[in-house]
């Protein structure tokens, strides 16, 4: 097995709990905040059913300075309010949040890198 498919199986393997770790946010907390109709409509556009679980972890994983400025922005409405996510939730949605987040982040961005590096020869026999 060479290293590139190490790698990417590695990657894979962290996409997989993320994929488990979306379901299991999703239902737990997103649910939750959708069924609130003070957060129901603070939760971001949803491009695609279940864009909305991505715009509430992004919220509650990135820093607030940074949350700040994309809600500032022209096209804030596209994220979820950082104030209200983080209002009308507790602890553990914010765990599960922060570890989908970055599980999905890292892994997505690690497969794309492995396969840029793939592109460019790095990984030649």
């Amino acid at each position: 097995m060479s290293l590139f498919s190490q790698l990417l199986a590695v990657s894979a393997a962290i996409g997989f709990f993320a994929l488990i770790f979306y379901v299991v946010f999703g239902q737990v907390t997103v649910r939750k905040l959708r069924k609130n109709p003070k957060t129901k409509d603070a939760l971001g556009s949803e491009l695609a059913s279940g864009w909305d679980i991505l715009n509430v972890a992004k919220a509650m994983a990135l820093p607030i300075s940074w949350s700040k400025k994309f809600e500032n922005s022209p096209l804030s409405f596209m994220y979820a309010n950082s104030n209200v996510v983080l209002k009308h939730t507790n602890k553990l949605d914010r765990f599960l949040g922060i570890l989908f987040f970055w599980l999905w982040l890292v892994s997505g961005s690690t497969m794309i890198f492995l396969i840029l590096l793939k592109y460019l020869g790095v990984f030649s026999q």
